[in-house]
């Protein structure tokens, strides 16, 4: 390779650190993975590309990229750090801990990376304990919970909720969540209970048509950008006996309104349980929420209860939903193995396993992304796996469907559609995380089964930051 190579390389570099500043994260990764094919030893090609994917939560991929540029030079800090705050991010604590070691020790008075690392030692001895005093089966949260022995205070001012949802409580909770106040803890554990009933008794996989005179609206992300989901209903319409709605997971985490996404979609549940359908997420787990802040912002606005209440509904959320036969949605993708069918879905108990662990079809349902290139690849998350466009192909054909519907990765456009027309992504939380400079997205589907897209943008909000109750001060660096 010439020094011409390089040069050319460098410029590629200078145009993805500009795409960087200006938040356009896959433009920046495009730039620099040029410059990595023009000239492959340098290693800061390799360490910003690792943090254009730290953006775009591809950490599996970041944690490639540090350890490529550390290979190519072991004394640079900066590749330390992003391999530490990628392993951090999808809980590999104990490889975080060694980089941010290998940080403090070439930086001693690195204030930063002194404060990072104790945080770090902080969470491999919380891990640690919480893995010593693990119960296999842990009682039900509700069990120890007496719903009907909480007085509601006399000056409480808002619509009072009796044992049956309505929609007068629903259009006060949005006016009282909007102007930052709270529904009474009674009432909200009144509705994870009868929403915790609700979908338990639903099946695994929920089978749905769409009937004529009717529509129904699947949305993706929303990670508790509340403000950004009261526009989806402003500019779309608010769910009723003709407009079914379908949230594809990952509703809590990250955005700093997640209990009042959370409650607004289950009040919902509650009053149209035919006409309403939440799907789990990766995000509706305690591990995520232990570190993306839904535990934290439920422990600051209600009580350590409400985080247990809510972790048992999450548990008992279906995790995927058959439209009209024709379109499989779920939050992550599809499956390591080819033989797995819709039949498989259905016949998975998610009872028996609560949380959705490092393998097998409920990870692979929550986790799992596409990729270009066919076949089945490693994922760039460092969690699960990624599929090519002939194993949605063979998937779709066995099962006689049409496409799948996923969400569970930015897109810059709020959607996309890939694997020839057979798996779409939905993302619909614009300007994620107040970071990235990405629309949202969600699709309307009539009677005839065909698919509108609708494109909007993030609305203004409160001037609280995400990640605002995040246990996990390390991932403010992100």
């Amino acid at each position: 390779m010439s020094s011409a190579d390089l040069e050319a390389a460098t410029a590629l570099k200078v145009q993805g650190n500009k795409a960087f500043a200006e938040h356009e994260w896959p433009t920046a990764v495009e730039f620099y993975t040029q410059a990595i094919a023009k000239y492959d030893h340098e290693p800061s090609f390799f360490s910003n590309r690792a943090q254009a994917h730290i953006k775009l939560e591809s950490y599996g991929f970041a944690v490639a990229d540090a350890t490529k540029a550390l290979e190519l030079d072991s004394s640079y800090i900066k590749a330390y750090w992003r391999r530490a705050l990628a392993n951090t991010a999808i809980l590999n604590y104990k490889d975080a801990l060694k980089d941010f070691k290998a940080v403090v020790k070439r930086e001693p008075n690195n204030r930063d990376a002194k404060l990072k690392l104790a945080e770090c030692e902080k969470l491999v001895r919380r891990l640690e304990f919480e893995k010593a005093i693990e119960v296999s089966d842990p009682p039900s949260a509700f069990e120890e919970l007496d719903i009907d022995a909480i007085k509601v205070d006399d000056n409480y001012d808002g619509v009072k909720l009796g044992n049956e949802m309505t929609q007068e409580f629903i259009d006060d909770m949005i006016e009282r969540f909007k102007n930052g106040k709270k529904i009474h803890r009674k009432y909200a554990f009144q509705i994870i209970k009868a929403v915790n009933d609700l979908v338990y008794a639903e099946p695994t996989m929920v089978e749905i048509g769409v009937d004529k005179g009717t529509h129904l609206t699947v949305c993706g992300d929303t990670h508790g950008q509340f403000f950004d989901l009261l526009e989806i209903f402003r500019l779309n319409g608010y769910p009723s006996d003709t407009h079914a709605y379908l949230f594809n997971g990952d509703f809590v985490d990250r955005g700093s309104w997640s209990t009042e996404i959370a409650l607004l979609l289950y009040a919902y549940k509650w009053l149209r349980p035919n006409r309403f359908f939440i799907n789990r997420g990766n995000h509706e787990t305690d591990d995520m929420n232990k570190v993306y802040g839904f535990e934290g912002e439920c422990r600051a606005k209600y009580n350590e209860t409400m985080f247990k209440v809510f972790s048992e509904s999450f548990s008992s959320l279906p995790l995927a939903t058959l439209v009209g036969n024709k379109y499989l949605v779920l939050h992550g993708g599809l499956f390591s193995d080819d033989k797995t069918s819709l039949d498989d879905i259905r016949k998975l108990n998610r009872h028996n396993q609560r949380q959705p662990g490092q393998q097998g079809l409920m990870m692979e349902m929550l986790w799992t992304d596409p990729q270009t290139e066919p076949g089945r690849g490693p994922s760039k998350r460092g969690v699960g796996m990624q599929f090519g466009p002939d194993v949605t192909k063979r998937f779709c054909e066995n099962n006689g469907l049409e496409a799948i519907i996923r969400s569970h990765e930015v897109r810059m456009d709020g959607y996309e559609v890939e694997h020839d027309g057979r798996c779409i992504t939905v993302f619909s939380a614009p300007k994620y995380c107040d970071s990235t400079e990405n629309k949202g997205a969600f699709i309307n589907i009539g009677p005839e089964l065909k698919l509108e897209y609708r494109v909007f943008e993030a609305v203004p909000h409160p001037d609280i930051k995400p990640m605002a109750y995040a246990q996990n001060s390390i991932l403010s660096m992100m």
